[in-house]
């Protein structure tokens, strides 16, 4: 399997290389040459998570990792998951379903794709004799996710953005109180978006990428979305029939992995594609035009976003895999705020395959409340928003009759906050967090500055 830029200037390249490279250096996001049938075995409902992961991306590994090899790196990976399904599907109602991502070590359904690429770098970078610098930014869960998966790994340093006061104290803790050498979290003065750009920045400065040796384990990085494809297929296989998928999104990677699981065969009839009040990918798939906004504080955070990166592998396709005019559109897009897609394009790789649903907070609180009401159970904000706009498509968008999976993307614990305003009971942290909210934090405050965050990055290689 050779991949190639969304951009289209940068030189094709294997698996392991896009795993270690992250964004293009023409600027742009791997995408895989063409997109693999999913190959089918016996009994896939019921074989182990790993197992079935293992079969799902080796398409996508092709031969540069020895089959074998590659699975016991999966069953290494998902062996610290508090659930031995991984990705457990729960069903809350008549036709409707959760898809529980979050029994992983940091309780975000981020640890399922960070888990498979803290191993893989360990794997990739001994057997080379190099070693990274990972840059990354995160609106919550990716920072505690990802230094969770790289905080053994040796040849791994890691910088992460996050913007100072819009993440929950549980996300902020998880990245600030490790105490692995080769693990820094630094507040920016600013927003995701503003943290997003400053990596992307970073990556597209030659000299001081290739000085750095930078990598990436943001949605950027084509393994993230990868690892992510695994849980639609193996919630279908569970489930045994067609559903559709409503997903709590800002950065659009979790329902891309939906769209190319769907690309290989998935049984998906279609997609709920849920925001909050930062609601651009809502606005484009009602008006066929992206246009940003200021990005507005929720109880959702981790989708406070306006830039969701990966649409770009989508513009992608919707330009015929045309390279030079997605990188125009983009670019033009960073100076104007404003793009605009064809008509047949739209109608080719939108219509009857997305439908932006948007929650705001009362709707939020509303969800949360209700789901506690009539089961017990306590759901995230996050969850909420999904669930929310699964409701509002039912019969709408989708019939009735068609099963309805949310994606369930955070353990409630991690915004204790909001659901006890919701609910009036506080979740709490597993075992191994118990302890979280007393422990030491280490981190470092900069402004949204270029140079600055450049500075601390190169003062953190080991």
């Amino acid at each position: 399997m050779q991949y190639i830029s969304t951009r289209g200037s940068a030189p094709k390249i294997g698996f392991q290389d896009v795993l270690l490279a992250g964004l293009a250096r023409d600027g742009g996001l791997y995408v895989p040459e063409q997109w693999p049938k999913l190959r089918s075995g016996a009994q896939t409902a019921t074989k182990q998570y790993a197992i079935r992961a293992a079969e799902v991306m080796s398409p996508f590994v092709g031969q540069e990792i020895d089959a074998k090899v590659f699975e016991v790196i999966c069953v290494e990976a998902y062996s610290n998951f508090r659930d031995p399904e991984v990705a457990k599907l729960v069903e809350i109602g008549d036709g409707e379903y959760l898809l529980e991502l979050f029994h992983g070590p940091t309780l975000a359904f981020k640890d399922i794709a960070l888990q498979l690429v803290g191993k893989l770098f360990d794997h990739v970078l001994k057997r080379r004799g190099e070693r990274v610098m990972i840059v990354g930014a995160t609106s919550g869960d990716t920072g505690g996710a990802a230094f969770d998966g790289v905080a053994s790994c040796s040849n791994v340093d890691i910088v992460m953005l996050y913007p100072q006061d819009r993440v929950s104290d549980v996300q902020r803790r998880q990245m600030t109180t490790l105490t692995s050498p080769n693990v820094h979290a630094v507040a920016i003065d600013g927003t995701f978006d503003d943290c997003q750009d400053l990596v992307k920045a970073m990556f597209n400065d030659r000299k001081f990428r290739d000085s750095q040796q930078l990598s990436a384990v943001n949605s950027i990085n084509w393994v993230r979305v990868m690892a992510q494809v695994v849980y639609y297929v193996t919630a279908l296989e569970k489930l045994g029939e067609r559903a559709v998928f409503s997903v709590p999104t800002g950065n659009f990677g979790n329902v891309l992995a939906g769209w190319i699981a769907k690309q290989m065969g998935a049984s998906i009839e279609g997609f709920v594609v849920a925001s909050n009040r930062n609601d651009i990918l809502t606005r484009f798939f009602e008006s066929k035009q992206m246009l940003a906004n200021e990005v507005v504080p929720t109880l959702s955070p981790s989708m406070d976003i306006q830039v969701s990166s990966n649409f770009e592998r989508l513009i992608f396709e919707i330009n015929d895999r045309d390279g030079a005019a997605t990188a125009k559109q983009l670019t033009d897009f960073r100076m104007t705020k404003k793009l605009t897609v064809s008509e047949d394009g739209y109608k080719k790789w939108i219509e009857g395959v997305f439908v932006g649903r948007r929650c705001d907070d009362r709707q939020t609180m509303a969800t949360m409340q209700q789901v506690f009401k009539e089961s017990g159970m306590l759901i995230d904000p996050h969850t909420a928003v999904g669930l929310a706009a699964a409701r509002q498509s039912a019969g709408v968008d989708y019939p009735k009759d068609v099963p309805m999976i949310t994606l369930a993307t955070a353990h409630p614990a991690k915004f204790p906050d909001a659901v006890r305003k919701a609910t009036g009971q506080t979740p709490k942290l597993p075992a191994h967090l118990a302890d979280l909210m007393g422990r030491a934090e280490r981190s470092v405050s900069l402004p949204n500055d270029l140079t600055a965050v450049q500075s601390f990055v190169a003062n953190c290689r080991r």
